[in-house]
């Protein structure tokens, strides 16, 4: 199924906003990964490193859940592939198939959804353990936009090294 990306609004309030460029962001990284068999998606594209787009999708399915899940839901939910709590794990994609992580990745993303608009305002507070510090909804909204950008520029120059894709 082909990936819509949607524009966010021009004037609109900012929760709408919000929601609309994290969206924009997560639909990004779809479209980066979308069409290449499993082995093009465990490629890394610039040894030593080993980054590649399906340890980029795995990595953001763990963002997703832990700072909605596990942050402002307080969710005792564990990593996706980490029994140990090592965000790292997800990188790791020898063995790893592309169908579960963008299944697992999109299913993070609903409950992420969900949570968001359950949530009275941006204002609502999670803790986040590891800092040891309370944090807003906004600062969560924004924190992932920063994450899928940073992620979303490795993954033009990944898929580019893949197929010689540009452009999204």
């Amino acid at each position: 199924m082909p990936t819509e990306r949607i524009g966010p609004p021009l004037r609109a309030g900012e929760r709408e906003t919000l929601r609309a460029f994290l969206d924009f962001h997560r639909a990004t990284l779809a479209l980066k990964c979308e069409g290449l068999t499993d082995e093009q998606l465990r490629r890394a594209a610039s040894p030593p490193s080993t980054l590649s787009l399906l340890g980029l999708l795995r990595h953001m399915a763990e963002v997703e859940r832990t700072w909605f899940r596990r942050v402002i839901a307080a969710e005792d939910v564990p990593l996706i592939w980490s029994a140990t709590g090592d965000f790292q794990a997800a990188y790791d994609v020898r063995d790893a198939d592309g169908a579960e992580a963008f299944e697992v990745w999109r299913r993070e993303v609903e409950h992420a959804r969900r949570i968001e608009r359950e949530a009275g305002s941006l204002d609502v507070t999670g803790h986040q353990a590891r800092w040891g510090e309370d944090v807003s909804l906004r600062l969560v909204m924004l924190h992932m936009m920063h994450e899928y950008a940073r992620h979303n520029g490795h993954a033009d120059l990944i898929r580019e090294a893949v197929d010689g894709s540009v452009g999204a």
